[in-house]
């Protein structure tokens, strides 16, 4: 209703301003002062229209019949070109004065209805705006990359470098130069995940070809190009995500992240192997436990051992976390074989090394006793933010 009042103002006095100027008169003081009146009336219709605006809408309309491209205002505006030059400035000024009076009585009625209309939606929602704000919780890394970083911490410490390479890799350098021959269990179509190609030619028992490109299964690869990159003396640790073909159960994931270390130079012995993930191990768990080695086979060290750390819950007695042992396993390690060193080009009558690779889950499970690897990757917010 308030609309409609000021919308019949508004033609009235569009009409009377339309027919004088598709009248073609010529302006003199009669008519200056005939629009000077037009001037005040469409302000004093303006404000009038604006104020009795109820709603957004409503003030919207009242803005367009005033200001619009075919307003009132806006018309007069237009036909300032046919005033004379000696009244053109005075007659300019107000009409600005006008215009922003009216801009302005818009914009202050457009923020006391926007007001207006923030406050009906807060007590329609019944939101009580004297409650304290929901607390945001600051995030943190992961567990597994503070693990990882602590790692590389501790080896950047000891003079090693932290190398990285592709997670797409090639059978060479991920079987071959390590020593592993073709017929090697762990190169076998169903427990590597391989790459598959699909030319037609050199069709698999899948009826696809299976390439030479695979997810690396460890990160030992990265040490076979940096031994080929560049001669020893080579100090250096490779972290990154490892893939196998393991079905995710308690002890055992898909996909987890490995840290594998090689040294080469001249005169390395096993008691520098030994000293060195000594020295991790009490890093990592705590001077008070204590390492055993144990001899193991891997087709690229020879002599190859896996290493134990005494139990933490039961500090060696044995219990139900080491199945009674008093030791759980950690790491496997050993010297770089000969054969090795031949597929890099590395004199192994001058030189010798040792190469270690430990799981960062692992030790995650063994340093805070996790009864299940699965429980790193679900993503479970009240079990992370205990770390």
């Amino acid at each position: 209703m308030k609309t409609r009042a000021s919308s019949k103002v508004v033609p009235r006095i569009v009409s009377v301003l339309g027919h004088r100027l598709r009248g073609g008169f010529l302006f003199g003081r009669g008519s200056l002062m005939a629009m000077s009146d037009d001037l005040r009336a469409i302000q004093t219709q303006a404000e009038q229209g604006i104020a009795q605006a109820g709603a957004l809408d409503e003030l919207e309309r009242v803005r367009v019949a005033f200001l619009g491209k075919k307003g009132s205002l806006t018309a007069i505006m237009r036909s300032m070109g046919a005033v004379p030059q000696e009244d053109r400035p005075a007659m300019g000024q107000l009409a600005n004065s006008v215009r922003g009076s009216v801009e302005s009585a818009l914009a202050a009625r457009r923020e006391a209805l926007e007001r207006a209309a923030l406050e009906e939606r807060i007590s329609a929602e019944a939101v009580d705006v004297t409650l304290p704000g929901r607390r945001l919780h600051a995030g943190t890394q992961h567990l597994i990359s503070q693990i990882r970083e602590e790692i590389e911490d501790i080896f950047v410490g000891l003079g090693y470098t932290v190398e990285d390479g592709p997670y797409i890799e090639d059978v060479y350098h991920n079987f071959t130069a390590l020593n592993a021959p073709a017929d090697h269990p762990s190169r076998a179509a169903s427990d590597t995940f391989y790459v598959v190609d699909n030319a037609p030619e050199g069709k698999g028992d899948l009826g696809l070809s299976v390439s030479d490109m695979l997810l690396r299964t460890q990160t030992s690869g990265v040490q076979v190009r940096v031994m080929e990159r560049q001669g020893p003396p080579i100090y250096m640790i490779c972290p990154g995500t490892v893939f196998r073909p393991d079905t995710a159960d308690a002890n055992h994931l898909p996909q987890f992240t490995q840290v594998e270390g090689l040294v080469v130079d001249e005169g390395i012995t096993f008691g520098d192997l030994k000293g060195t993930l000594d020295q991790l191990t009490c890093e990592i768990f705590g001077a008070d436990r204590a390492t055993r080695y144990r001899p193991h086979f891997f087709p690229f060290t020879e002599p190859s051992c896996e290493v134990d750390v005494s139990c933490g819950v039961c500090h060696g007695a044995g219990c139900r976390f080491c199945k009674g042992t008093g030791w759980l396993e950690i790491l496997g390690c050993g010297m770089v074989d000969p054969n090795v060193f031949d597929y890099v080009g590395i004199d192994p009558e001058r030189y010798s090394g040792f190469a270690f690779g430990i799981g960062v889950e692992r030790v995650a499970a063994l340093r805070y006793d996790l009864p299940d690897l699965r429980m790193l990757m679900t993503g479970d917010m009240r079990f992370l933010r205990q770390f």
